[in-house]
């Protein structure tokens, strides 16, 4: 009994390119195999058009349950892997997505591997963490305004990681939100940390109570990443 063949244009289309360096190293990116799985089928869904696939769907085909899947979601956020960008079409319609660019960034760019230890400033990696969060090289001009918060405002590193921390949790990932965080902790007299995050909670506390309870279901990305609740 003849059995029959499958098209071969069928077997192409049924194909999907997987970068190898992820394969071969994602130990040194201190990735586990379900962290890889969830990557995997992250750049899946991107590839069919699902740029922002929910815990729900990626479990479908995973093994892990849905909280499970979005701690681990958080976590490659937090490493600095994934990140998630907000995109505007013609009709001013407001769209999330994954990026897993700061990932691909990481396995092919080689990192300054001469930053000092003992850089306890932290200016030597701060544009390092923005080029991760967003995915891209910096332009002159994005490195120009690190510049200016660092030497002519004096913003200490730790507090423009917290802004872009913020900026994330907020879903507006510009230099010009940031600077506006930034300006306006400074206005407050806010020159911590620790006093930025109480600032912050207070924030997002009064707009959840100030807000109406919404028609429609929106999905709460803090889930994904809060970074007030730390790095752990």
């Amino acid at each position: 009994m003849m059995t029959k063949a499958i098209p071969i244009q069928r077997l192409l289309n049924d194909q999907i390119s997987i970068p190898m360096k992820i394969l071969t190293n994602y130990k040194s990116l201190e990735l586990n195999e379900k962290e890889l799985l969830v990557i995997l089928q992250l750049h899946r869904f991107s590839w069919e058009g699902n740029h922002f696939p929910t815990p729900d769907e990626l479990v479908s085909y995973l093994t892990i349950d849905e909280k499970e899947c979005a701690h681990i979601l958080r976590k490659l956020i937090q490493k600095g892997l994934l990140t998630i960008e907000q995109s505007e079409n013609e009709y001013q319609q407001i769209s999330e997505q994954y990026s897993l660019e700061p990932l691909w960034k990481r396995l092919y760019t080689e990192l300054d591997e001469t930053i000092p230890e003992n850089d306890e400033t932290g200016e030597g990696t701060i544009f390092i963490l923005f080029e991760q969060e967003f995915g891209r090289p910096l332009s002159p001009f994005e490195i120009e305004m690190i510049n200016t918060w660092l030497d002519e405002d004096q913003f200490v590193p730790a507090l423009i990681k917290a802004a872009l921390r913020e900026s994330v949790l907020m879903g507006k990932l510009n230099f010009k939100y940031i600077d506006r965080i930034l300006r306006s902790w400074k206005k407050k007299g806010i020159h911590t940390v620790e006093q930025a995050r109480e600032a912050s909670r207070k924030f997002h506390q009064h707009k959840t109570t100030q807000q109406p309870q919404p028609q429609r279901k929106k999905r709460d990305t803090s889930i994904y990443y809060n970074w007030l609740e730390g790095d752990d």
